[in-house]
């Protein structure tokens, strides 16, 4: 494997060439219209056009991907993560065309890109389920009546879902049909599967996902879990690693629950099994995701393994070169996304020219982006702009870390969600890690930022005349000094 495609854009794409560099491994970028000037264009060892602005006619477009690599001679592609890395179509294409796929099989894709497909995997290894169907609903009456012995509030999820997408919470029995008629038809048109089925509807749940490593010699390992309960619109926003709620016992009963769901597909690759868990400390499985996550930095600052290198190793073949055993939790890690939206409207993605762009530094501080000062924001895509990434050897530490980043980090020219991070940092239920997939709803409206705008501004308004009196000071002490002078020279 000399050289590599990166079927990917943006931070993503520079964080694998980048590993990819380390490893003495050449690289191919892609790119669209709207990327002909960026980052990772430039960074690579060659760059392939491959269409137009539109995702459809470009990062999405198996035949370009395919075609890319074999004008540059590139052996393998890495997917990274959205776009078709999850797509066992372009998996089986990959295959077909005799390249090697930086993931896992096309087989464990399709399962575990369908909830109840891989529902059905995880029960071969007893793993916990959240009450409710176990396929997909064909019979309203019957699933009514299911709802009923499971008991209300249950919450109806398309199958072929994520995102929130095809997703309803029904209070009542008397509201079911018509929630069902809503997230069948959402479902439909969002994933083109109407297929939907039904779970208790935890009302507190924390979301715990763990990460795992599979080689193709058997070996499964995972390294510790990440707490991604910090949403908005059902997207994570800011990720932990490890949890502050987890006891080392449950933290080992949720990594065997997660080794034997990768074992259920005899997964490969670099993976990501998510759980979620009530208030009394219980989790059930939630779904997998066949790839690499965007908050996988967390986990490689407290474990100290490069995810990117260790997939690149097992799609050549290689086994894991270290146990379970070997790993261990080493401080603190958390993740803020960066994104160009504005969390006073809802979150609606902003777009503009960075006019000012300035990361954070020193220690302990690491910055995944894809952009410099100057560059537009282009509307075609995910409006990430960066993920903000902090360690500390505790904790607070980090969260202080994190603090202290977000109020060096100059960004101007469009608004983005590093106030609303500065919040969640300094939030009581927060730092006790007492919050839930609902904190957002709960404890965040538009009036917090308002409010630290202005105290920030009154804070500069201060600075400034403090500054300006200075200056008076020292001119009224030069005019002194220049008086006594003339008056000595005379």
């Amino acid at each position: 494997m000399h050289k590599i495609l990166v079927a990917n854009r943006g931070e993503i794409a520079l964080r694998i060439m980048r590993s990819a560099r380390e490893m003495g491994i050449k690289t191919v970028a892609v790119y669209s219209d709207a990327d002909r000037n960026a980052l990772h264009v430039r960074y690579a060892d060659e760059a392939v056009h491959i269409g137009k602005s539109p995702s459809n006619q470009s990062y999405l477009s198996v035949d370009k991907i395919i075609d890319a690599c074999r004008q540059s001679g590139a052996g393998a592609i890495h997917p990274g993560y959205g776009f078709l890395s999850e797509n066992a179509v372009f998996a089986r294409q990959v295959k077909a065309a005799g390249l090697i796929l930086i993931g896992p099989s096309p087989e464990a894709m399709e399962i575990m890109g369908n909830k109840l497909s891989a529902k059905a995997a995880a029960m071969k290894y007893q793993i916990p389920m959240v009450p409710g169907t176990e396929e997909a609903i064909t019979d309203i009456a019957e699933a009514k009546q299911r709802a009923v012995e499971v008991g209300f509030p249950i919450l109806i999820k398309a199958a072929a879902g994520g995102g929130g997408k095809g997703m309803r919470i029904v209070e009542t029995a008397a509201d079911f049909e018509e929630q069902m008629h809503t997230a069948v038809s959402e479902a439909t048109s969002a994933f083109g599967d109407g297929s939907v089925f039904i779970e208790r509807y935890i009302a507190s749940p924390k979301h715990i996902e763990i990460q795992v490593l599979g080689d193709n010699h058997g070996n499964i390992v995972h390294l510790f879990e990440r707490d991604c309960s910090v949403q908005r619109r059902h997207q994570k926003v800011i990720e932990e690693a490890p949890s502050a709620t987890l006891t080392p016992a449950i933290r080992a009963k949720m990594g065997k629950c997660a080794v034997d769901v990768a074992r259920s597909v005899n997964y490969t690759g670099a993976g990501t099994v998510e759980f979620i868990m009530d208030e009394a400390l219980n989790f059930y499985f939630l779904e997998m995701n066949t790839r690499l996550q965007v908050e996988h930095p967390v986990t490689e600052l407290i474990t100290g393994i490069d995810l990117v290198k260790e997939q690149i190793k097992i799609a050549r073949g290689e086994t894991i070169s270290f146990k379970q055993d070997d790993l261990v939790i080493d401080g603190h890690a958390i993740e803020l996304r960066v994104y160009a939206e504005d969390p006073a409207n809802n979150f609606l993605p902003d777009i503009g020219t960075l006019q000012t762009y300035i990361t954070p530094k020193g220690p302990g501080v690491r910055v995944d982006d894809g952009f410099e000062q100057g560059m537009e924001i282009p509307i075609y895509y995910d409006p990430m702009i960066a993920k903000l990434i902090v360690f500390g050897k505790d904790r607070n530490e980090a969260i202080e870390r994190m603090v202290r980043s977000i109020d060096e980090y100059q960004i101007t020219g469009i608004t983005t969600t590093l106030g609303f991070g500065k919040f969640v940092m300094q939030h009581d239920v927060f730092t006790s890690g007492k919050f839930d997939t609902h904190f957002v709803q709960e404890y965040f409206t538009p009036a917090v930022l308002q409010k630290a705008n202005e105290d920030e501004a009154l804070i500069a308004a201060l600075i400034m005349q403090q500054l300006l009196n200075g200056q008076q000071e020292v001119a009224l002490i030069t005019q002194e000094s220049n008086w006594v002078k003339n008056r000595k020279d005379q």
